[in-house]
């Protein structure tokens, strides 16, 4: 059984108030670096990983390197491409792309972002990077820290939910899920688990 343990970055500006940040690459604020340390605190009180794999975005090596070295970079868990969003405000985009806005907040699996990426796209490749960590990591547990999309493009996977059902799964800043992979397929344990971050005020 593989167990992994999957793990949104910390806070980085553009989370609220709210900007697409899609592959800016950001850094932790001084909050973001509270949060990947109190996270580190967490997983290592818990369980012992074998790897961490992270990102290649800043957000998510920095979240990454607070929990343990060395960790493997993979791009397949970088952020969703936002394209001509990225950077911009709900209300800038809302402007120039009133419709595609609402598909995207309504019925996000229907969305084409102008020269960005799909949900379908995002879940392809994050699943490849899943079944790439399963396959090195057969009997491990392993960290993944990932981005709020990829988060839920992977429990989606593991739920066996709709993409329709994106918008319904919640991934709080340095948020801890974890999953067990077998033969049998996924047993999701626990999702968005942010009680650590209290304790550390």
């Amino acid at each position: 059984m593989t167990k992994i343990i999957l793990v949104r970055h910390g806070h980085v500006e553009g989370i609220s108030p709210e900007r697409f940040r899609g592959r800016a690459d950001l850094a932790l604020t001084t909050e973001g670096r509270r949060q990947a340390d109190a996270t580190a605190r967490r997983i290592h009180a818990v369980w012992a990983p074998a790897a961490v794999y992270t990102s290649p975005l800043s957000r998510s090596r920095e979240t990454g390197e607070a929990i343990g070295k060395p960790f493997g970079l993979s791009p397949s868990l970088v952020d969703i491409d936002y394209g001509h969003w990225q950077g911009l405000t709900p209300d800038e985009v809302r402007a120039r792309w009133p419709e595609l806005l609402d598909t995207w907040y309504q019925a996000p699996d229907w969305a084409a972002i102008p020269g960005g990426e799909t949900l379908q796209g995002l879940v392809a490749r994050a699943v490849a990077a899943l079944r790439e960590v399963i396959c090195r990591h057969p009997q491990d547990t392993v960290v993944l820290v990932g981005h709020d999309s990829v988060n839920r493009a992977i429990l989606l996977h593991a739920l066996g939910l709709p993409l329709s059902g994106y918008r319904r799964l919640g991934q709080g800043p340095c948020a801890i899920n974890e999953l067990d992979f077998s033969g049998d397929g996924f047993v999701v344990l626990s999702m968005n688990e942010t009680f650590h971050l209290l304790r550390s005020v």
